[in-house]
């Protein structure tokens, strides 16, 4: 199968999805995940223009490290608006291009405005790419697929619908967090957040809702034409 996960961010698809991600490429899924921003204002030191070369790098490494497909959309930290005609068509672009057997992104309802632009984005774009008479810059077009929605930070707000056990891929999805070294470096010094803790302990905390040792929740996406009869999550 071909997987797309869409975030907002780089590391937005490492906190909430990334163990799950690599659990796809280990039963032989070709997996690509796509961030809409550059993630170019998140830091309060660092120029957005050299901090968006080194989170492209740092989101590179993570992908690496799982065999995953790292790719950018380019738009900047809070330029990303749904309900127009150019961003909706950047995704669509996206997902005509990879073609995905189903599709992760935030959840509708999140703390921030980038995610829940590009929940809303996805959403609107996955239907658009399914329709062969549409024209953007990627020629043909997508199936209709179900969409995920991950976990929200902190799971605030969130009752997942379906689990993934990631015991075995617990202590890659944290390798592949602590890869955004400017994020969480600058969280702790700063915030006085250990990062990469408070996501092992949500997972540990998903875990207990499902009886693994350490879990990723989801909530399917259900709409008319998305729903499947099949278990695609690994």
């Amino acid at each position: 199968m071909k997987v797309l996960a869409i975030g907002a961010h780089p590391d937005d698809i490492e906190i909430a999805c990334s163990g799950t991600l690599a659990k796809c490429v280990k039963r032989g899924d070709e997996v690509t995940v796509c961030h809409v921003s550059t993630g170019n204002l998140g830091h309060v030191i660092i120029p957005p223009d050299e901090l968006a070369v080194i989170r492209a790098n740092e989101a590179k490494k993570a992908g690496s490290l799982a065999g995953i497909k790292v790719i950018c959309a380019g738009f900047n930290d809070l330029d990303i608006f749904d309900g127009n005609k150019a961003s909706r068509d950047v995704i669509v672009d996206v997902i005509k291009a990879e073609n995905p057997d189903f599709i992760i992104t935030h959840n509708p309802d999140d703390y921030m405005p980038d995610h829940t632009a590009v929940s809303r984005l996805v959403f609107d774009a996955s239907f658009t790419a399914t329709l062969p008479n549409y024209k953007s810059g990627v020629k043909g077009a997508a199936r209709l697929v179900p969409i995920y929605y991950m976990d929200t930070l902190a799971g605030v707000n969130f009752q997942p619908t379906e689990y993934v056990d990631i015991s075995a891929e617990i202590d890659l999805k944290i390798r592949m967090l602590e890869c955004h070294e400017s994020q969480l470096v600058w969280m702790k010094e700063h915030d006085g957040i250990d990062f990469a803790d408070m996501v092992r302990t949500c997972s540990r905390y998903r875990g207990y809702q499902c009886g693994a040792d350490y879990a990723e929740g989801f909530r399917q996406c259900a709409v008319y034409l998305k729903g499947t009869a099949k278990r695609l999550l690994p």
